[in-house]
């Protein structure tokens, strides 16, 4: 075994014998680059058999600072929501990897982690670009069909699936507020939205004000890019990176996959949403977007080029709101 882990190679032996056998000896270690909200290795045994190792330290979390001050609009970080998500999308037919075994202990180590099944596969923005479009159809249009599926999940109140009661006022609520602060960080950042951020400000509250109460929720992914699917050698999508799942406006994840998934939006597209509340989400997104791309910029996430394109086009993005209309 080689390469770093959170986890000492004895105890990352010992953990895997626990869960699968005496015959699972580990062979390699690689960091699966690319979350910024926890740590994610590819476990590879003598055997052939491989899974992935998911851990949560918030030490490197490059949002641990809204995490601590619970700064943030709603919690999508933790093992306890990644395994109660697993479970609930399992239990109604939504394909997300399998977790074999959680640990929370922390008698070892001051983090949870997990083994968690390997897809293997590509995300799916790989099958933007496809020659064949018979795999694209495949792909796209399960992935559509799971989406609708999920989405028709439905309670009378918002929040994660382990709450209980109902919740007050309006989901989109929660992330006026949330836009408020988001657009705050960004102007201290950016000249062009510190010299219109009164405007921005202002088309916030005309989008928000068009919004009529509801009380009908989907169950939604939260977060839902093409890097968020994994598809394997089947073509069968997979939905990863789930601890946001929760009910709310499915109007949120539509807003976000229509410019995630370009034009292959049309085969996830949903013909009945409402077109204020796509809008006011649209224009959330974007300025939640610049202020998270800002983030990862200055927390040296490892990508500076991909934090920095972030906060600089969904900055654009949000601009074009006050200066075309909407």
């Amino acid at each position: 075994m080689d390469n770093y882990c959170h986890l000492d190679k004895v105890d990352l032996q010992d953990y895997a014998q626990k869960v699968f056998g005496a015959g699972y000896v580990v062979d390699h270690v690689s960091n699966m680059h690319g979350g910024a909200q926890k740590v994610v290795y590819k476990i590879e045994f003598s055997n052939g058999f491989s899974c992935v190792l998911y851990v949560w330290d918030l030490t490197m979390n490059y949002f641990q600072e809204e995490i601590a001050a619970d700064n943030i609009h709603e919690r999508s970080y933790g093992s306890d929501l990644f395994a109660m998500n697993s479970k609930y999308l399992t239990e109604h037919g939504i394909r997300t990897p399998a977790l074999y075994d959680l640990n929370t202990e922390r008698n070892l180590y001051p983090f949870d982690y997990a083994l968690v099944e390997y897809i293997d596969g590509h995300k799916a923005e790989a099958y933007f670009h496809r020659s064949d479009l018979r795999d694209q159809d495949s792909v796209f249009q399960q992935l559509g069909e799971m989406l609708a599926s999920m989405h028709t999940i439905e309670r009378h109140f918002y929040g994660k699936t382990n709450q209980s009661g109902m919740t007050s006022g309006n989901c989109h609520h929660m992330l006026m507020e949330n836009a408020k602060v988001q657009l705050d960080y960004a102007s201290q950042h950016i000249d062009s939205i510190r010299e219109h951020q009164s405007k921005l400000l202002d088309t916030l509250y005309e989008l928000e004000s068009r919004i009529k109460p509801r009380i009908r929720y989907g169950f939604i992914h939260g977060e839902l890019g093409p890097d968020h699917v994994m598809v394997n050698d089947r073509l069968e999508p997979y939905l990863i990176d789930i601890e946001g799942a929760m009910f709310f406006d499915i109007e949120h994840e539509h807003s976000f996959l229509e410019f995630r998934f370009g034009d292959f939006y049309r085969y996830l597209k949903n013909d009945t949403l409402d077109p204020y509340r796509m809008l006011f989400y649209r224009y959330h997104h974007h300025i939640s977007l610049t202020s998270g791309g800002l983030k990862l910029l200055h927390r040296g996430f490892p990508d500076q080029q991909f934090a920095s394109q972030l906060a600089v086009h969904h900055s654009q993005c949000a601009l074009r709101f006050i200066e075309e209309g909407f």
